[in-house]
């Protein structure tokens, strides 16, 4: 059969699916490829497709627990889909790619093209180069090519956007593989991020989220240690962004200037994402993580004296290779100092290449279980704790889409708070579009959502409900798809905060 007739769809169009595993980064790099697929002609495949699209994209993380089994599973689950389809081509990406790199082809040898965290914008012609060529293209770049806002994105929001500001981490976790495989911190100039923002915000995008491996060292990469501060306060000036937040930052870049900036500037939201890892000074030195308890509970009791109202979450550890009891309960001790709204928590597990997997002192299984146990019942008692303060209070709420899962059932939207906390609302008679803000009362708490049971109070229509209108009825009409980004511009919906993969700063 000739290259030709391999390439052959039905209907003459090839269509493409993208499977997303792992942190935000991922996510956004997954808004490149798509958007590098369409502008090679693809057509994203129709929700459900479960594999029956032409060319099938895995972006892998390796920071999962078990991420090598699930990918190779799943490429096992389409090998005899691409056995009974000429033409369909399986590409994989991301970091278990840049660290597996040939490992994948050998155990997968139906897989087409193997790419890796700095080359994503060569999938179109590694695509093209394994049909050509009938074998598979494995080319992984050691550095990074070019900054990935530079690509054609197919953004999945109407209304938010992510906005990458720096790609990579100088930090050396002892539990983290991300810098072996995203490489050394790489700043975009803010002259770029801010053309990118105002570009979106033209579309109708009316909340970005600043988004970097380590989003508040910005700056070092350029000379400038107040540059995240100076960031955030441009975001400040551009008419029509509503709402800036930013993730994930790290406690020993977290510096005074950047709160100021966050009390300061009205469109930076009241919420902070600030990973703990662990509340043991000891734990903590030996997870090579550079600040200690009394340092990462001083940032907190600052935020709080400056903005009394945020909502700050974090990441939590249980069970690091040589973790006491007493050290579990300095954990403990700092969740019930800090008071956190939510808490993303993990069990240790090894990951291979990293320094921790090789330590003394691994805790057996039944230990870490049960101390997550507690870690998770306390986490719950004081965030439901924290969402009954909320009862009473007259909050604006950004319509959201697809974020309750009960809203058909419950005759209710849902939409996030400035804070980011999740609110269940009454549906009003009026319309109301995902990105359109209304203002309602809370009535009830529950540990991971509010409720606003009466009436809503306003409902304000906006640029950004006018672009999700507008990408709806795009989607209905027959077309390739809304490629947006730069220089074509468009945008993730409003997500809760980090949850693990690589977000581990």
């Amino acid at each position: 059969m000739s290259s030709i007739d391999r390439s052959q769809s039905v209907g003459g169009t090839r269509t493409y699916e993208v499977r997303t595993y792992g942190c935000q980064m991922n996510v956004h790099d997954s808004e490149r490829l798509s958007g590098l697929l369409e502008d090679a002609g693809y057509v994203r495949a129709p929700e459900g497709s479960d594999g029956d699209a032409d060319v099938v994209v895995f972006n892998t993380c390796a920071v999962r627990e078990n991420a090598d089994n699930k990918l190779y599973g799943n490429l096992g689950h389409l090998a005899p889909k691409k056995a009974s389809r000429p033409g369909m081509q399986i590409a994989v990406g991301g970091c278990l790619a840049q660290k597996d790199r040939d490992t994948i082809v050998k155990r997968a040898p139906w897989v087409d093209v193997v790419f890796g965290t700095h080359n994503i914008g060569k999938l179109p012609v590694l695509l093209e180069r394994a049909r050509v060529q009938e074998e598979a293209q494995v080319e992984i770049a050691e550095s990074l090519e070019a900054f990935p806002s530079t690509l054609p994105t197919r953004r999945e929001s109407a209304y938010a956007a992510w906005v990458s500001i720096s790609v990579g981490c100088n930090n050396t976790c002892t539990f983290c593989i991300v810098p072996a495989l995203r490489g050394k911190e790489k700043d975009r100039r803010p002259g770029d991020i801010l053309a990118e923002i105002e570009a979106l915000v033209a579309e109708g995008v009316s909340e970005i989220t600043l988004l970097g491996q380590n989003v508040n060292a910005y700056g070092s990469d350029i000379g400038d240690r107040e540059a995240f501060s100076k960031l955030l306060r441009a975001c400040g000036t551009i008419d029509g962004l509503e709402r800036v937040r930013f993730t994930s930052p790290h406690p020993r870049d977290f510096t005074d200037d950047v709160i100021a900036a966050m009390a300061e500037t009205p469109n930076v939201m009241p919420q902070l994402h600030m990973p703990l890892q662990s509340g043991s000074d000891p734990v903590l030195k030996a997870m090579r993580r550079s600040y200690r308890q009394e340092r990462f509970l001083g940032i907190i009791e600052k935020v709080r004296a400056a903005i009394p109202h945020a909502a700050i979450s974090t990441d939590i550890i249980v069970g690091f290779p040589g973790e006491t009891e007493e050290d579990f309960q300095q954990t403990l001790h700092v969740v019930r100092e800090a008071r956190f709204a939510q808490a993303f928590t993990f069990q240790y597990s090894k990951r291979p290449g990293t320094p921790a997997a090789e330590m003394d002192g691994q805790i057996p299984k039944k230990v870490v279980q049960e101390r997550y146990e507690r870690l998770v019942a306390l986490q719950e008692e004081i965030s439901w704790e924290e969402n009954k303060k909320q009862v009473g209070r007259t909050v604006e709420l950004m319509v959201a889409e697809g974020e309750g899962r009960k809203d058909d059932a419950t005759h209710r939207l849902s939409g996030r708070a400035p804070d980011s906390r999740l609110v269940h609302f009454t549906k009003p008679e009026q319309e109301v579009r995902p990105g359109d803000v209304v203002t309602v009362e809370i009535t009830y708490a529950a540990p991971h959502h509010l409720l606003a049971e009466g009436a809503v109070l306003d409902v304000r229509r906006t640029r950004a409900g006018d672009a999700w209108e507008k990408r709806s009825a795009e989607k209905a009409a027959p077309s390739t798809g809304v490629l947006l980004g730069l220089p074509k511009v468009g945008v993730p919906e409003p997500l809760p905060a980090v949850t693990g993969g690589c977000a581990v700063d």
